[in-house]
Parts: C-alpha cells; sequence; structure tokens
C-alpha cells in the first residue's frame, strides 16, 4: 500500500473560497478512483492561500481484475442486432456465450496500474474543479476551452510512493518542485514523497495545514492581547479568514488613537473587521480598548513593529471615515432622516418605505391599545401585562402608563427605519436598527424608544435573542406582522424552496415574540387587519401608478387610445385587486401552523398535536394552543391517553361505517340520526351503557369548563375517566345490535363520546 501526494500551486485563493475547495478535491479526487475500481480511505486536505495539497493513505498498487458480463439480443434476433453488439463488446460471435436463446458477452478487465489511473484523474479533477469564480489566462485564454481556475494555476506536484506522476494539463507539467513562502524562502524545494511535505514546507516558512494556522492565530492573538493587559474578542470567522490570507502566521498587537473611541464600539469592531481583517480588544473593565491584533504574514526582524506602524495609519484613516459618518449623521434628528425614506420602494405593489413606516406606527399602536402588549405594573415580578386581571387595567394609573406605552411605540416605529438612510448604515448596512438606537440616545429620545428602535428586527433568526421591552415588542411585532399582511395581500408568499422576502423567518420571530412574552391575541382579526393594510397599499400603489401614466400622456400628448393601453399595463402589472382579505388571513394562519411546527420540534413538541388543536378551528392564540398541545403531549405519553386513542379510533370508525359525522358535539345532543342519550332511561340500555352515560353527564361539562378556564391538564384528566368506560362499552355491547333502537342508541352514546374529546382535540389528526 502506498501514499500519494498531490498538490495544485496557484495565485492566492480567495480566503471565502478555500474551505469549499478542500471539500470539492476531495469530493473529485473520490469520484475519480471510484469510477476506476480503486476505494480510497484515509484523505487529508489541506489549503493555504497558494496551493490545495491532498495526501491518500494506503492506496494499492494496481486495481483488480474485473469481469464484466453483458446481456446482447436473442440468438433468433435479426443478423443486424448481433452485428451491433458485436461491435458494442468488440468481439467476436464465436466469443459470445449462448444462454437459453439469448447471447452473453463475458469480457475480462485485466487491473490497471494504481499511477496510470492517478495520471488520468489528474487532469479530470482540475478540469471539472467548480470554483464560486474562476478565470483564464495567457495567450490560450482567447479560446474558451483553454484552462480556468481561480487564479491562474501555476504547479503541479503528484506523487505515488516515491514516483512522479506523469501529467499535464494547460502547458503545466507535473514535477518533485514546489515553493516555499513567498518573501522567506522563493525558490524551489523538491518533495520527496507524502511523508516528507508538511515538513519541507514548514522549514521554508508554509504551514500548510489550515487548522494548525488557525490554532496559532486563535491563541496568539490572545497572547499578544493579555501580555498587554487586554483580553480579544472571540471571533471565529475572522481566525479562519485570517487563516486563509497567511501561510506563516504571526499575531500583532497594535494602538490606535483614543479620541475614536467615541464611535460606537459595533462601528470600531466592524471597521477593523470588514476593511481590515483586524481583531478588536477589550479593556480591564470589559469596555472596548483602543488595542487591535492583525495577522501579518511576515517574521520580521524588527519584531513586527514597522508592520504594526503601517496597519495602525490604514486602520486611523478607516476610523476616521467612520467618525466622520458617525458626526455627520447627527447634524440632523431622525425625523429629518425619515423624510428620505419616502424616496425609498418597499415593494413596486406596496409603495415606499415610508407607507410601511406608517402602517407599522399605527400598528404598533394599535397593538398596545388593545392591551395586546401592555406595561408590567410598578412592583410586578415582570412581563408584559398585569397579573391583576381586567380590573387594574382600567386603573388610572395604569391607563396613563398605556397611553404612554403607546405613544412611545408609535413614535419609535416612526424612527425605526431612519437610520436606512444615514452614512454610516450606507456604509455597514450590518448596523442597521443598532446606528439609529446610538442616534436615539444621542438625540435625547427616551431609552424606550432607543432600545425599541435599536432592537426591532429581533429576533433575527433561531437561537436569536427575543425582545422583552414592552416598547420594543411593540414595534418588532408590528414590523413584521406587517411584513406578512402586505406580501399576503398581494400574493408573494413562499413557494417550496424560494422565500425571496423572509417570510418564513418573519413568521417564527413572530411566534417567538408572542411566546417568550406570553402575548394573548387572535391572531385572525390581527392578520385581517396586516392582510386588509396590505390590500390598501396595493390600492394605493395601483392608483399611483396610474396617475404617473396618465401624467405622462399629459405631458406627452398620447392619444386616450395609447392612454388606455399604458394604466392597462400598469393594471396588469398589479393583478387583481380585491377588497376580501378574509381568505388570505385564514390561509396566513395556516402558514403559522406550519412554522409553529416547525419551531417547536426542536423543543420536542409533537407536529400532529399541534394539528389536532388547530384542526378544532377558531383556535389562533399561540399561547393557549401551546399549553393545551403540552398538555396534551403529557396525557398522550401516559396509558390513558394511549388507550382512549385507541378508544376514540374504535369510535370513529363505527360511526364512519353507520354514516354519522364524527364532530363535536353540543351538551346533550347525541348526535346525527340518534336519539337523545341524556334522557333517564332506554328500555334496552344495559349497566355498561348506563355506566359511559353516567361517565359522560361528568366528564364532558368537566372538560369544557377547564378548557374554558385554560386548565388544560384538568381537562385532560377528564378525559381520562371516559377511558375504563369506553373500554368496558366495547368489550360488554355490540354496538351494531339487531334492534334498531338499540343500534341507535349505543351509536349516540359513541357520537357524544368522539364529540367530548373533540371539545379537547381533534383525535383524528393524532398518529398513533
Amino acid at each position: 500500500m502506498t501514499d500519494f501526494l498531490l498538490e495544485l500551486r496557484s495565485e492566492e485563493i480567495p480566503a471565502r473560497m478555500q474551505a469549499g475547495a478542500r471539500a470539492e478535491l476531495e469530493k473529485l479526487f473520490r469520484a475519480q478512483l471510484s469510477s476506476a475500481g480503486l476505494e480510497t480511505g484515509e484523505l487529508t486536505v489541506w489549503s493555504t492561500p497558494r496551493r490545495l495539497a491532498l495526501i491518500a493513505k494506503d492506496l494499492p498498487e494496481a486495481t483488480a481484475a474485473v469481469s464484466e458480463e453483458l446481456k446482447g439480443p436473442r440468438s433468433s434476433a435479426p443478423p443486424q442486432a448481433l452485428e451491433g453488439f458485436l461491435r458494442k463488446t468488440g468481439l467476436r460471435q464465436d466469443q459470445l456465450e449462448d444462454r437459453d436463446g439469448v447471447w452473453f458477452a463475458v469480457i475480462d478487465k485485466p487491473g490497471r496500474a494504481t499511477a496510470e489511473v492517478l495520471a488520468e484523474a489528474i487532469p479530470a479533477i482540475v478540469r471539472g474543479f467548480a470554483w464560486p469564480k474562476s478565470m483564464r489566462w495567457g495567450k490560450e485564454s482567447a479560446s474558451s476551452e483553454s484552462l480556468r481556475w481561480v487564479r491562474p494555476l501555476s504547479g503541479i506536484v503528484a506523487i505515488f510512493g516515491d514516483e512522479l506522476v506523469p501529467c499535464e494539463i494547460g502547458g503545466i507539467a507535473s514535477g518533485f518542485a514546489t515553493r516555499g513562502h513567498r518573501f522567506h524562502c522563493p525558490g524551489e524545494i523538491t518533495i520527496g514523497s507524502a511523508a516528507d511535505y508538511a515538513e519541507k514546507l514548514r522549514a521554508c516558512h508554509v504551514i500548510v495545514d489550515h487548522e494548525e494556522r488557525q490554532a496559532i492565530i486563535r491563541d496568539g492573538a490572545a497572547k499578544a492581547a493579555a501580555d498587554a493587559g487586554l483580553s480579544l474578542v472571540e471571533d471565529e470567522g475572522l481566525v479562519i479568514e485570517n487563516a486563509g490570507l497567511t501561510e506563516w502566521p504571526v499575531p500583532l498587537l497594535g494602538r490606535f488613537d483614543e479620541a475614536f473611541l467615541e464611535v460606537p464600539p459595533e462601528v470600531i469592531q466592524l471597521t477593523a473587521r470588514v476593511n481590515q481583517k483586524y481583531f478588536v480588544v477589550n479593556g480591564a473593565d470589559g469596555k472596548l480598548a483602543n488595542g487591535f491584533v492583525c495577522t501579518a504574514n511576515i517574521d520580521a526582524k524588527d519584531g513586527g513593529a514597522e508592520i504594526v506602524a503601517g496597519n495602525r495609519k490604514v486602520l486611523a484613516a478607516r476610523l476616521s471615515d467612520a467618525r466622520f459618518f458617525w458626526e455627520q449623521d447627527q447634524k440632523k434628528t431622525l425625523a429629518q432622516h425619515a423624510e428620505k425614506l419616502a424616496n425609498i420602494t418597499f415593494h413596486e405593489k406596496l409603495g415606499t418605505v415610508a407607507d410601511k413606516v406608517e402602517r407599522v406606527a399605527k400598528l404598533a399602536r394599535w397593538l398596545v391599545e388593545q392591551n395586546i402588549v401592555a406595561p408590567a405594573k410598578a412592583g410586578a415580578a415582570g412581563g408584559l401585562r398585569s397579573d391583576e386581571g381586567e380590573a387594574s387595567l382600567a386603573a388610572p394609573a395604569f391607563a396613563g402608563a398605556t397611553a404612554e406605552l403607546a405613544d412611545q411605540a408609535e413614535l419609535a416605529a416612526r424612527l425605526a427605519k431612519a437610520d436606512l438612510v444615514t452614512e454610516m448604515v450606507g456604509e455597514f448596512p450590518e448596523l442597521q436598527g443598532l446606528m439609529g438606537g446610538y442616534y436615539a440616545r444621542a438625540e435625547g429620545l427616551p431609552d424606550a424608544v432607543a432600545d425599541a428602535i435599536r432592537d426591532h428586527y429581533k429576533p433575527v433568526g433561531q437561537g436569536d435573542d427575543v425582545p422583552t421591552a414592552p416598547v420594543t415588542v411593540a414595534v418588532a411585532l408590528a414590523d413584521k406582522l406587517d411584513t406578512l399582511g402586505a406580501f399576503w395581500a398581494i400574493d408573494e408568499k413562499p413557494t417550496g424552496s424560494k422565500d425571496p422576502f423572509a417570510l418564513r423567518r418573519a413568521a417564527i420571530s413572530v411566534q417567538a415574540l408572542i411566546l417568550t412574552n406570553e402575548l394573548r391575541l387572535g391572531l385572525i382579526s390581527v392578520l385581517d387587519k396586516v392582510t386588509r393594510a396590505g390590500g390598501v397599499a396595493m390600492k394605493n400603489a395601483l392608483d399611483a401608478v396610474v396617475v404617473r401614466k396618465m401624467q405622462a400622456v399629459a405631458a406627452d400628448g398620447i392619444s386616450s387610445t395609447a392612454a388606455t393601453g399604458l394604466v392597462g399595463v400598469g393594471l396588469k402589472k398589479f393583478g387583481n385587486y380585491s377588497e376580501q382579505f378574509d381568505a388570505r388571513a385564514h390561509d396566513l394562519l395556516d402558514f403559522f401552523a406550519d412554522r409553529l411546527k416547525v419551531q417547536q420540534r426542536e423543543a420536542g413538541v409533537r407536529h400532529d398535536l399541534i394539528d389536532a388543536v388547530f384542526a378544532l378551528g377558531g383556535e389562533d392564540d399561540l399561547v393557549r394552543l401551546l399549553a393545551r398541545v403540552k398538555a396534551l403531549q403529557a396525557f398522550m405519553a401516559a396509558e390513558d391517553g394511549t388507550n382512549l386513542l385507541a378508544g376514540y379510533k374504535r369510535a370513529a370508525n363505527i360511526l364512519k361505517q353507520a354514516d354519522i359525522s364524527v364532530a363535536p358535539a353540543k351538551a346533550g345532543a347525541a348526535g346525527d340520526r340518534a336519539p337523545n342519550t341524556t334522557a333517564p332511561a332506554f328500555a334496552g340500555a344495559t349497566d355498561v351503557d348506563r355506566a359511559l352515560l353516567a361517565a359522560l353527564d361528568t366528564a364532558e361539562p368537566a372538560a369544557s369548563a377547564a378548557v374554558v378556564d385554560e386548565r388544560f391538564t384538568d381537562a385532560m384528566a377528564a378525559l381520562a375517566s371516559l377511558r375504563a368506560p369506553i373500554d368496558a362499552f366495547f368489550d360488554g355491547v355490540m354496538v351494531n345490535d339487531p334492534d334498531e333502537a338499540v343500534r341507535a342508541y349505543r351509536l349516540g352514546l359513541l357520537s357524544r363520546f368522539t364529540g367530548a374529546v373533540h371539545g379537547v382535540a381533534d383525535f383524528s389528526k393524532i398518529e398513533g
């Protein structure tokens, strides 16, 4: 068994492409050898800015001989069919085997030398490599058939054992020679085998193992900061990027002017990270300090003093720009910045960002005024709602707090998008929201308003912090609900894997806000409100298009016929407008149900139980729904739940065969085509019948009352009391009794049983 080394050397490979390139090289190598009948075992793939390297351990010296059997035409087939088969196999007729009137060809393929397989595989790998971006170079680049690579390919090392694997691609022939560090060891290095590859490069200031370089940067940057009494702000993405930019990494600590610390720390960190690939550091107080760690690619004789000085100058220029943006943006209030939002299109069918802001502001205020998002009472344990019931909500002090919260929520919503037109966010879009919060605080706006502006995009995804401050919750919820309602109104819903407006993420964020803060709202009424607002926005945008078209007609003197055609184009672009959005609101609720199942899957909540509660209809309070689902899940995990489900399914099947609807029944009703089972006596009733009836008389109202009071565990306990009577019923009587009256009575009992169960959840949706 022999080791194989492949190195593909080129000009600098972008750091962001190196991880993908390593995976691609391994995939292509395995595929090429597998197609030749060679199984690959342990593979090691490394990358530096100037090379991709692969070492394959313990490859056999040759492939095994194989015998391939091909089925041909029948021996009675026309001669032309046989001739074609012979051409395909390259055999003569006397070399074929006749098996039960069918020709078979057995082709023995001898083994091939592994070196020969590798010589063919390397060019195929290079030409088949999928880079996100690639280029052609040299005179040959005039042809579209010329070699493409991420950067000009300059060398190939291919050694099997200690023998060269000869191959050539794009005029570049394989050899034993590679090159070391561009500055420390620019000459050629002769590689003897895979065994000495990494150490020979190390001796020439190239650490070929990317993970080793990452560890050097991670540990070295932390040590450089600690030696100066500072702590490194960890950034694993920056570690990986710096490792992809260097072959001999040397972390160095530098300082910048303390005056720049007046700029928000996130701006300094982003400037250092994005523009210069520097780490930032914190002082002993945990706040951002005037230090940075850069990663040099050489071992400088002066210890890196000149490198640090040069990097300090470059960073100072970048920070000067950031400070200029910071100062310029503060020359206007957020309200003045917000005026420019009228010039930014949110969506062609929904108008401008200013239009969206107006909708969000009204919705945020409404959420507060409806006590959906309400202030906690002074001294309360926490949360967004009072814990003393509706009477406390009407108290004068609390009413005043609600009015103040409504004002703050509306103000924050009107200013939340203003930073989109600032210089700082124009330079760093990642800072939207965050900069608005800083500008609001610098302007002297209340902290609650500044915090809401800063955090109204949260939660951005799974695992992100969920706001709990009332003003922030109101604005964040209004912003996301408006987005969902508006895009549902114009029928721009996610399809398959496509979700260009991130509506799935918005729905999950809305649910996180509701569940984390235990907001009690009926989603249907809210979704109806936002879809209708979206419909009005679409109508207004359409009206604006028509007005612009007509103005163009008047200005250009176009005929009325042509004008009608132009307006028609605008109408077609928007589709048919309708003011009936109720169906869209219910469709959006179904979308929420799907997202809830996704969101709760990680928490271990069964999707079928969510369906079972949603299927009842009218349950659009997510807090109540999830409490109901969790109580149901606990019930179904117990023996009583499992047995009751089996009894329900048996009852439902019997009712289905009798053509009786399995649906919730009103108290005292027996169900379709059945007598009143609450009658005090029935001549054909047995003790088993009466026991089930008595259990239903007790359990049904108890479960209903518990559901109304949101005591869902008690509701499940009430259902559990039906388990023994229903089991005894099925064991002790024949439902389809020959006596029609008895049969109808017992079907009525089953109908009432399923109705009682349906009062808690639709058991037909439960799996098992």
